[in-house]
Order: C-alpha cells, then structure tokens, then sequence
C-alpha cells in the first residue's frame, strides 16, 4: 500500500500542484444482525481504493479510484488535477494551508482480541442468546441484538514528504427489546440506543459490555413501562445519564464548533452554527464547571475519534472548546485555520472511506468529569433522571433542541420514587450548558461511541466519541414532546 500511495503522489505531482496528498486505505468489514430468534442478517465486506486530492491554482480537486493499476492510478491522478483547473472559474479566493511538518509513522490501535478471528457461529450463538432471554420476559414483543466490526488500514503520502501508515479495528455491539401494548410501543436499549456502544477496541469489549446479564433487566424494564406514569411536564432539575449526555454533547456542542459550518461551507447539509466568529472567548458556554475538549490522542481513551493522524496528516491533538464555561476553540482543518489566522490545524479532517474527501469530522469531543460524587449529582431535592436516547431535533444553527429518552425517573432527595414513561427535555443550547450544576467524577465517566454521523454532499457517515460522566442541570423544560 505504501508503494501504491506513493505512485499516485507521484502521478499528479508531475502535473505541477502546488500540494497533493494521497490516502491508500483497505477496509474489512462484518456485520450480524439477530431478531426474534432467528438471523437477521450476516455480511462481510472488503474495500480498497485511494483517494487523491489536489491543489493547483489555488483550487482543490479530488478524485479516487479501485483501479489499482497504473493506468487506473494514472487516469484518477490525472482527474484531480483537471477539476482544480476547472474549479478556478468558480473560485472566490485562493486556498491558503496553515503549515504542517513532513510526519513518518506507523500506528496500529491497541486491542486485545481480534474479532475477524473469532468464528460467526460463535458471535450468531452469543447473539441468539440474548435474543432468547429479552423473549423469556413475558410482554416483550421485538427482540434485535446486532455486533458490528471493521478494520481499517490506511497509508497517507503527502508533498510535504509525509508517509503514515495507521490500522484501526473498531467494535460495536447491542440489544434492544420493544413491547407493543394497547397501540404503544416502548423500547428498551443496551448499553445505548442506535445499535449499542462503538469503540476503538477488539473482541474485547463484547466481553466487557455483559450482554447476556444485562437482558433480563432490559426487558423487564421494556415491559414495566407500559404501567409507569407519562412524564410531567414543567420546569424541573434534570438528571441525564453519560449516555444522553454524549448525545447532547454531539448536537450542541460537537456539531457548532465544526468551523467549516461556521464559515458556510457546510449550510446544505443540517445547516450551519450560533457560534461565529465574533463568540470565541467572548461567549459563556457554559456555567464555571464545564469543560469540554475535542481529542483525538489515544490517551484520551479508545473513542471513535481516536486516531494517530487525521486525513490531512496532521497528528492527532487535543484542544479546548469550552474551558471554565467559556468558549475557547473550533475544531479546524488546515484551510479553515489559516482562514481564520491560526498557525496549525488541530487535527479534525477526516473522511469515510478512499471514495469522498476529507472534512472537517469530530473526533472525541468530551465534557471533562466533575468533582462531585453521583450521590451528589442525584441528590437534588424533586428531578426527573433520563436514561438512552430515543429521538433527537435541533434548528440549523444548533441552538434550539429537543431530546426524547427511553425511560426516566422521577427522584427526590436521591432516591427513585417511580418510572417515568416518555421522558423528554427542551431548551437552548447555551442556556442549558450553564445550568449545569453537577457532574459526577471520573470513575462515572464513560467514552461512547456515535456510528452514525452524516455530514456533507455526497453524505459520509463517520464514527465519533463523546465522554461524559452523569450530569444535573437546574429548571430545564420537561415533558412537552411526548404529552399524553
């Protein structure tokens, strides 16, 4: 792959660019699907390709290929550089790069199993298993359980003489059980919603998530929710879970600080952002607890958005965003840096595979743990917890929104006092970050992982990372979604 990447360099910068990079990346992929006792689906998938991406008179162009020959490699090389040349009649201004140095690396991610060696008999067993115990609760009416596993290696040459090398193996996996009663349908997930939890780990972390001892409680709680009372509606203090929590994370926080939303180039596709220009370090984001950073290193854990490099060959970095409540940083590419008169990009572009161009992706974008203890965050006088999201709505600058749960509780002094059915909370973006009031520590906080995040024309979905511990936030606006 090496080899390839470095032909296709070679192939464009003979045309005479001014930078070109290339990214050579081979993909396998498995996904198994089990429902109501029987198999869903099974499918494996292989990709390899390369994607060549240019810039010539100040214009980019890009074009990619699985014509690995030299005459595929050739003819793509030799597109990139005539869609530049034709970009040049639409242009409005050159295109500036914030520097970057020449980077040589190779990085594989840590993991402890292989999951393309374990046999599918033997993950379709596990899963048919936990299909069998969410059927044992009497009222369960649906029972799906799904795995999900990828590997990718991808080689980066760029002009500025870099050549990377990285493989990443990623991991999902969950259940749900959905009970349909007197024409309502409630659904409980594990360990989250839209297909479980996503990291950057092996076979591992299906032994780690417990499935098959978590069913009986899920399915349990699926059933029990027909008899819970609706959710009221009013001002309460709101609890969240970590789960919901990097979901709000995702959508008020992760998505505004995206700068190429910012500066418009990103308005088509689920709109633009509040956060222009003029908001950084002026804005208070959030109340003096909140702290919130977009990273990409693996010591911040093994998120989706874990990587050594990003598709730029910039590497992986950590930056702040809301720092004691205030607005401090965007995540950025090199172009979007310069734009904006930083020196370096911080390492956010990204794309989903050797067929699209990179944009500007989140990475882990996490809200930091909080000093309190979750006695302490539970243990307000009258709230509503919420637990796995359920349905999601914002406006196309990321300010107004509105989130469904599965389920929720009502608590008082810290104890649950009864199920809540339909739970669900409104609010502004920035007026809900500061109410914020409590945030439980680190042994509460969990790195999860968003599969499905769609941005751009044509539409790329790519995987993120959203670390968060359990939350409360004062007088937030409940219960209006899902009125009974």
């Amino acid at each position: 792959m090496n080899d390839l990447a470095l032909q296709a360099l070679d192939a464009v910068t003979r045309r005479g660019v001014s930078y070109a990079d290339v990214r050579a990346i081979e993909t396998r992929g498995r996904e198994i699907a089990t429902k109501n006792g029987k198999v869903g689906h099974v499918s494996g998938s292989e990709s390899m390709g390369l994607g060549i991406r240019v810039l010539a008179h100040g214009c980019w162009g890009f074009a990619a290929t699985d014509d690995l020959t030299r005459e595929g490699i050739e003819a793509a090389a030799g597109l990139a550089y005539r869609i530049a040349l034709a970009s040049v009649a639409a242009r409005k201004h050159p295109v500036t790069l914030a520097p970057e140095e020449a980077h040589r690396a190779t990085w594989v991610s840590p993991y402890r199993s292989d999951p393309f060696s374990i046999s599918i008999d033997q993950q379709v067993a596990l899963l048919l298993s936990v299909d069998a115990e969410l059927r044992r609760q009497e009222g369960v009416s649906l029972a799906e359980a799904s795995m999900h596993f990828e590997r990718q290696r991808q080689v980066f040459a760029s002009t500025l003489g870099s050549l990377v090398d990285q493989t990443r193996v990623t991991s999902g996996a969950g259940f749900s059980a959905l009970s349909y009663k007197d024409g309502e349908i409630q659904r409980r997930s594990y360990p989250n919603s839209f297909g479980g939890q996503y990291q950057l780990k092996g076979y591992e972390l299906v032994e780690e998530l417990r499935l098959l001892e978590n069913a009986p409680r899920i399915a349990e709680e699926a059933v029990a929710l027909h008899s819970a009372d609706q959710c009221p509606e009013g001002e309460f203090d709101l609890i969240l879970d970590s789960s919901q929590l990097g979901l709000q994370i995702h959508e008020s926080i992760g998505h505004p600080i995206e700068l190429d939303r910012v500066l418009g180039s990103e308005a088509n596709y689920a709109g633009m952002s509040f956060l222009t220009l003029d908001q950084l370090r002026r804005l208070q984001y959030g109340s003096e607890m909140v702290n919130v950073v977009c990273d990409a290193r693996q010591e911040h854990g093994p998120g989706l958005g874990t990587f050594a490099f990003d598709d730029e060959g910039v590497p992986a970095r950590s930056t702040d965003i809301i720092r004691n409540g205030q607005f401090v940083g965007y995540m950025t590419s090199r172009e979007t840096a310069a734009q904006v008169g930083e020196t370096k990009s911080n390492g956010c572009m990204r794309a989903d595979g050797w067929g699209r161009i990179p944009l500007i992706r989140m990475t882990n974008v996490s809200l930091e743990p909080g000093r309190q203890s979750l006695d302490e965050v539970m243990g307000a006088e009258h709230a509503i917890y919420m637990e796995t999201n359920r349905s999601w709505s914002i406006d196309d600058k990321r300010y107004n929104f509105q989130f469904g749960c599965e389920i929720g509780w009502e608590m008082r002094n810290g104890q649950r006092v009864r199920m809540l059915k339909n739970p669900s909370y409104s609010g502004i973006s920035t007026e809900f970050w500061n109410a914020c009031a409590a945030i439980a520590g680190p042994e509460h906080w969990t790195l999860w992982g968003v599969p499905n995040c769609g941005k751009g024309q044509p539409e790329q979905v790519m995987g993120t990372g959203h670390g968060a511990s359990p939350a409360r936030f004062r007088k937030i606006k409940v219960g209006s979604a899902y009125a009974g």
